[in-house]
């Protein structure tokens, strides 16, 4: 059987055994994700390029911890996320004061558009340009609820920083994103 048809249960069992096709093989069927996933945090398509070329290293090395407990998109995902995150502080002086200054109790509002705001008007990209133009906080926590799916416990964990911190940055960011789109 040709690699390239094999399932990704098969090339997960080769990777265990260092099989270089193999590796490739899984490589080229997640490498466009992975950078879009390393782009949205690091905002630069070259570093996003090294992170994800990294991560997959560090995917592969640890490739033995993978109990398809979860798909392996899902687990690979999770390691390119925290790896883009870890880059983007070390490389942008990224406080997480910012992420921990002042809690405030604020009621989650789970709708984000308001009736002001034209939703046939908006394009995807337009929505996406004004995320990556907010504070890096606010990019960081919107970019991982709505775009990777993440919740709030998950992404105060991936963010390591407290439930309630989350809940309250992410309903600042709602609030900011709301404003900008009204905006438009």
């Amino acid at each position: 059987m040709n690699i390239t048809n094999q399932n990704i249960e098969e090339l997960i069992t080769l990777c265990k055994d260092n099989n270089q096709k193999a590796q490739f093989e899984i490589y080229n069927r997640y490498c466009k994700a992975m950078f879009n996933v390393a782009y949205r945090i690091v905002k630069d398509e070259h570093f996003a390029q090294d992170v994800m070329q990294e991560g997959f290293l560090r995917a592969f090395t640890k490739i033995n911890d993978y109990k398809q407990e979860v798909a392996f998109g899902a687990w690979l995902k999770k390691i390119i996320i925290n790896y883009s995150i870890d880059f983007y502080k070390k490389n942008n002086a990224f406080q997480m004061e910012d992420l921990n200054k002042t809690l405030f109790k604020i009621e989650e509002n789970d709708t984000i558009l308001s009736e002001n705001i034209d939703l046939n008007s908006l394009k995807v990209k337009q929505v996406l340009d004004i995320i990556s133009g907010l504070k890096d906080n606010y990019r960081m926590v919107l970019t991982l609820f709505y775009i990777e799916g993440y919740d709030q416990e998950e992404i105060s964990e991936i963010l390591n920083i407290s439930y309630s911190n989350c809940r309250t940055t992410l309903s600042r960011a709602k609030e900011n994103l709301r404003k900008k789109l009204e905006d438009i």
